[in-house]
């Protein structure tokens, strides 16, 4: 059935008119919400909404609520080129998008309401907020809307996120798997996500039959910042009296966390990856600011955008579908930072690969 025909024969089962039909499919704002939903229902009977999945998105506004950090480059580049994501997937529909920062828990709702009544406001997206309050309220405004990084807890809401504990066992298996035992993990378990990669991580010990000892085997910190780290890795090893129980490995739980890491140990003389492995969990552009490029899982970021708004392509198309929660796994990038102490090779711990999988 050719675009014409679909038109014409929504229009007669709907018994609407066709220009009415054609602004509904086109994502015009000047159809009611009533009409819209009868031209989707019955595009849905008829099996056309496999052919308008691909389509323009039937809305013209997007209100995307996120952490106020996550707007500026310099402060959280994750949420950043998440939003780049975003924009990037958003351009081809010609839709405009709306901005408002959120704390990440103890959000101002008073705030998030005004923002969701605005007429203007046709979809949501919130990035990074673990307020279920928020949540809530999003559910029972009854706009279609989309979770990033978070997941509501009372299934009523799609989301998309990294799968977190997935990650976190990979890369401490990974570890494990090159022979390292006494592994400290860094880790900053600021937000719901991190404690889900640290439950993946003491996954990997009880896989492998080591038992997880926070006093040994975790460092916390408050940030992800590299001087925090730094002081904190410092301060572990200090502490540690017996140098032969000196971990063989650090995991931190991100770029900046592993960057504060290498400089802790460089100042106390100790060499990456020759006494200590250092290995990070994020994957962005820093692994080639430093002597030692970071082996390191690439979490998914651009993609979380891309993904979310297929999401909210299909919640437009399907509003009675279930909601539904989206894991992105990681991707490892082998570097030179982890030593090999098991001579049973499971997997590579030095790649010859293009080392390009970082944003340059």
């Amino acid at each position: 059935m050719n675009g014409k025909l679909k038109i014409q024969e929504i229009a007669r089962q709907t018994g609407l008119s066709i220009s009415t039909v054609s602004r509904v499919l086109a994502g015009k704002a000047n159809t009611s919400a009533e009409a819209r939903q009868r031209v989707l229902a019955c595009a849905q009977q008829n099996g056309i909404l496999q052919g308008l999945s691909n389509g323009r998105l039937m809305l013209n506004n997007v209100m995307v609520f996120a952490p106020q950090r996550a707007f500026d480059v310099r402060t959280d580049i994750f949420y950043y080129k998440v939003i780049q994501g975003i924009t990037t997937a958003l351009a081809q529909h010609d839709v405009r998008i709306r901005y408002c920062g959120l704390e990440e828990q103890h959000s101002d709702s008073m705030l998030f309401v005004e923002k969701m009544s605005d007429p203007l406001t046709e979809a949501v997206l919130i990035i990074g907020i673990d307020d279920e309050h928020i949540h809530t309220l999003a559910a029972d405004l009854n706009k279609p809307c989309i979770l990033i990084n978070c997941t509501d807890r009372q299934m009523r809401l799609d989301s998309v996120s990294p799968d977190h504990q997935l990650i976190g066992e990979y890369s401490a298996n990974y570890l494990l798997q090159q022979g390292h035992s006494r592994i400290l993990n860094l880790q900053c378990l600021r937000r719901n996500t991190m404690e889900l990669r640290l439950a993946g991580i003491k996954q990997a010990y009880m896989r492998h039959n080591i038992p997880f000892d926070d006093r040994q085997h975790l460092v916390t910190t408050s940030g992800f910042g590299s001087e925090e780290a730094e002081q904190a890795i410092t301060a572990f090893i200090n502490s540690v009296t017996d140098r032969a129980q000196l971990p063989t490995a650090i995991l931190a739980g991100g770029d900046y966390m592993a960057v504060g890491a290498v400089n802790a140990l460089k100042k106390m003389h100790i060499n990456v990856p020759g006494h200590i492995s250092v290995m990070s969990t994020d994957g962005f552009n820093l692994a080639e600011i430093h002597d030692v490029p970071l082996t390191s899982v690439h979490v998914p970021r651009d993609e979380l955008g891309a993904e979310a708004i297929a999401l909210l392509q299909r919640r437009m198309l399907r509003p009675d579908a279930p909601p539904s929660n989206m894991l992105l796994h990681g991707r490892l990038a082998v570097r030179a930072s982890v030593k090999r102490l098991s001579q049973n090779k499971v997997s590579p711990a030095v790649s010859t690969h293009d080392h390009r999988l970082y944003d340059a």
